[in-house]
């Protein structure tokens, strides 16, 4: 076993998850050689071409990854593992949301502006989600240009940016993709609505945090009436301006807001996620082309988080 290759105990719980054979028939590579070889690249950063031979051929890696990022295979594992973790009391639910921008490399540029939609090669139907046949996957509807593929001129220059969720034990919850000069504040709501814990019996999964901790930059009136709407008790701090702006306004600026200042020393478990997420460096560096690919490289390492803490 290689360093950073699954071990026995990550294995065993991920195993049971994992597509058993294909849909129209056919047999799967080996499972546990592929995803070490995907784990290999997204921690090394190296081209797909340049896996060691012990993982096989680089284009079944490849593949394998790119067709279990379209079906949703990498987020359902994820899921399972939250879910685990939740039934056995260890998810924090003091939850930080932070961003952070990530270069792209030169060659995630040039990306196909009208991707092909519904069937997927040689006229045959789409896969079941998350039991992905032998066949060729079917790429998810959207992107295109580099917009669509969440890709921006910002001030770090060609960037994507990661908008995180991120549980009390700096592990990450939800994540979405922007192009790299799109504001923090909008995204807070997108964010969480990805937050999604499946229960381990009956029940709707949960989606509720406990506590919310932000920066200043989601400390949007907006952003404070959803979180109030769903009944999440918050923790964001108010602009210089805009506790200016309520004073010059005297009784009609309203009550100021409330803070905390001992619990928002905790916001920096999102930042420690963040630096855990930047230790692969297929993340830290965006390669791929296509949003949805790059976001299943991500959704693997937050899955290697959460198996390894």
């Amino acid at each position: 076993m290689g360093r950073g290759d699954l071990t026995n105990a990550e294995w065993d719980r991920l195993e049971s998850f994992l597509p058993r054979g294909g849909a129209r028939g056919g047999r799967w590579s080996d499972h546990r050689r592929v995803i070490n070889g995907v784990l290999y690249r997204v921690r090394t950063g190296v081209q797909w071409r340049d896996l060691p031979e012990r993982f096989g051929p680089w284009e079944t890696v490849y593949r394998r990854h790119r067709r279990w990022s379209a079906d949703g295979t990498w987020k359902m594992l994820l899921s399972k593992v939250q879910a685990a973790e939740d039934a056995a009391g260890r998810i924090d639910w003091d939850v930080s949301v932070d961003s952070t921008a990530v270069r792209a490399h030169q060659h995630a540029a040039g990306a196909r502006k009208a991707p092909p939609r519904g069937s997927s090669k040689g006229g045959q139907p789409k896969d079941e989600p998350c039991r992905s046949g032998t066949s060729e996957t079917g790429r998810p509807d959207g992107g295109g240009g580099q917009i669509g593929e969440c890709l921006g001129r910002s001030r770090g220059g060609f960037t994507t940016k990661i908008h995180l969720a991120a549980d009390g034990r700096c592990r990450p919850l939800a994540v979405v993709l922007t192009p790299g000069h799109y504001g923090d504040g909008p995204q807070l709501e997108p964010v969480l609505k990805q937050v999604s814990v499946p229960r381990s019996g009956v029940g709707r999964p949960r989606t509720r945090p406990d506590h919310v901790l932000a920066d200043k930059a989601y400390t949007s009136r907006s952003n404070r009436r959803y979180l109030r709407r769903r009944g999440i008790r918050h923790t964001i701090p108010e602009r210089l301006d805009q506790q200016k702006h309520r004073r010059n306004r005297g009784s009609q600026g309203g009550r100021p807001t409330a803070f905390d200042g001992e619990r928002y020393k905790k916001r920096n478990t999102v930042e420690r996620a963040i630096n855990r997420l930047k230790n692969f460096r297929a993340v830290a560096t965006r390669y791929e082309k296509r949003a949805y690919i790059y976001l299943g490289t991500i959704t693997l390492a937050a899955l290697m988080i959460w198996l390894r803490t």
